[in-house]
């Protein structure tokens, strides 16, 4: 077995997987053997198909997160929930000790503070980033721990914070915008999907059945597809007009980011992609998320004249529509929400992210200068 340089720790959805792989992509470029970069993962996350399909090599812990609600069937799953971990804490501790990493990186999410519990106890280092503006539990955890934080936006509350931005994928990072005509709205509602926007998406295909000025292109995540499917075919009728691409998954976001005049989607950490590519978006919020964060993200977003925003409960095809049709009808306007993404952006989050990664580890690791 290669001897393990960098253990990455977390993921569950696509806002902490695909940082995640834009570090390791950096490292490998950096001249890092593919094989020294190994991850630790959820089994329901995302991690679980996309690190390997990236090329790299993955551990799979049992896990989910803790449901914020008190009935008998959330109370149930939440003692799962807690042994799951307690499991998971041992077999972290298994993989940590067998691989001795020179730094293990924290990314949030199920799997994320049982690795870096184990690297503390183990006196390994441990650099965590904490994407969104409301760190998450377990990168609170892991500072009070010894982790150095690394953090997306200024203000962000971990002590020692290091502001670096987000880790943007490479395919991402380079793209150049080039928005077609009729102009596309992309629905994004992130890996598994996100309900009420896939509803609303919907919603606006009923209202816009006759037009042919614009195209929606439609991501609903794996959890609502059959259904988002099922009812866009009953909803078809012979006379529309209305360009309208239904998928699973997009496979190709960079495509997406370069040919797309507007992006409707949550506010987690897909924000990050939006200001590095420079794309006006329309943000809904997920309520309920951890302090409030993707209602703070948007809210940066909006006071930046980058993007819209609509609070989940009052999201519908109306208020899509009412949103939308202005920017629409206002290329000038998205251009300038575009360029105000862009401002937000850094470019170069990847690489301060790396270098804070590397000028963490252990005294053993080979400084960069040597890797190249």
């Amino acid at each position: 077995m290669t001897r393990t340089e960098v253990l990455v720790a977390g993921g569950g959805t696509g806002g902490h997987v695909f940082p995640a792989l834009a570090l390791a992509e950096e490292l490998v470029a950096r001249g890092y053997d593919r094989d020294a970069v190994h991850f630790v993962g959820a089994r329901r996350g995302i991690e679980a198909t996309a690190v390997p399909a990236a090329g790299f090599s993955i551990d799979l812990l049992p896990g989910r997160g803790l449901l914020r609600r008190v009935d008998p069937r959330s109370l149930l799953q939440n003692a799962r929930t807690v042994w799951d971990t307690a499991v998971a804490v041992v077999q972290a501790f298994g993989i940590v000790r067998r691989r001795r990493p020179a730094v293990v990186v924290g990314v949030g999410g199920y799997a994320s503070l049982p690795a870096v519990v184990a690297a503390r106890a183990l006196r390994i280092p441990v650099v965590v980033h904490e994407a969104d503006a409301h760190p998450g539990l377990a990168n609170r955890i892991a500072v009070r721990l010894g982790a150095v934080p690394a953090v997306t936006l200024p203000g962000t509350d971990l002590p020692g914070a290091v502001v670096t931005g987000n880790p943007i994928r490479p395919a991402i990072a380079a793209v150049e915008r080039h928005p077609v005509d009729p102009p596309v709205v992309a629905v994004v509602g992130g890996s598994l999907g996100a309900r009420s926007l896939n509803r609303a998406a919907l919603d606006l295909y009923d209202r816009w059945r006759d037009r042919e000025d614009v195209t929606i292109h439609h991501v609903t995540g794996a959890r609502d597809y059959e259904e988002s499917s099922d009812r866009l075919a009953r909803m078809r009728a012979p006379g529309d007009r209305l360009g309208y691409r239904l998928v699973r998954f997009e496979d190709h976001m960079d495509t997406l980011y370069t040919e797309a005049a507007v992006m409707v989607s949550r506010s987690g950490g897909m924000t990050a992609e939006l200001t590095a590519v420079g794309i006006p978006s329309v943000l809904v919020p997920l309520p309920g998320a951890p302090g409030d964060h993707q209602t703070r993200n948007a809210e940066a977003l909006v006071a930046a004249d980058a993007a819209v925003m609509i609070r989940d409960g009052a999201l519908d095809g109306a208020s899509l529509a009412a949103a939308l049709d202005p920017l629409l009808a206002d290329a000038a306007r998205r251009t300038a929400m575009g360029q105000a993404a862009r401002a937000l952006g850094r470019p170069d989050a990847t690489a301060r992210f790396a270098d804070l990664v590397e000028a963490s580890s252990r005294p053993t690791r080979p400084t960069r200068g040597e890797h190249r």
